[in-house]
């Protein structure tokens, strides 16, 4: 596993998706869903 890998890993288990409900990870100023990709960035002022 690569230390990319390792790091999204551990940060799994954050906000559920509102298009699936599958944890997303955080990375840097957004959430993102390892099904549906980017869905929210620091400049989104809602959730």
């Amino acid at each position: 596993m690569s230390d990319a890998e390792s790091e999204m890993t551990a940060d799994a288990g954050g906000r559920p998706c509102p298009l699936c409900e599958t944890p997303m990870y955080h990375r840097h100023c957004k959430y993102v869903c390892p099904d549906h990709g980017v869905v929210y960035d620091c400049s989104d002022t809602f959730y």
